[in-house]
């Protein structure tokens, strides 16, 4: 199975905040922002921007879009594209939603990642 995907411009960042934080204001994007809370952390993925100096983050992150909607039925998307990207070295950060799959990819590792999955046969565009 072969996807199409779609490299968001510019980078993000993920951050990490105290489970009990409210939904911070400087969260910010334009193509993804997320924000999970669990029981231990609120975990905000969005545009390198504005972040404050004190919120401990992991910056660098590019953003591939899985061309979608993806039925729920699907089986093995996340594991056949995360596969190829392990297979180069290229660490992820995935999310999913209703519709689809975001693979979240180091911006140093991006060459390397997209030349992966093209020789997989996957196709990755830029938006």
């Amino acid at each position: 199975m072969t996807f199409e995907l779609f490299l968001f411009p510019g980078e993000y960042i993920v951050c990490q905040l105290p489970p009990d934080a409210p939904v911070p204001a400087w969260g910010q994007g334009e193509n993804l922002l997320a924000f999970i809370r669990t029981p231990d952390e609120l975990t905000v993925v969005c545009e390198e921007v504005n972040i404050p100096t004190d919120v401990r983050a992991e910056p660098g992150w590019r953003v591939l879009k899985v061309a979608g909607p993806l039925e729920f039925s699907m089986v093995g998307v996340l594991a056949s594209l995360s596969g190829v990207l392990a297979q180069a070295g290229a660490s992820i950060f995935a999310l999913s939603t209703f519709d689809t799959d975001y693979l979240l990819v180091k911006a140093a590792q991006l060459e390397a990642a997209i030349q992966a999955l093209e020789n997989a046969g996957h196709t990755v565009d830029h938006l």
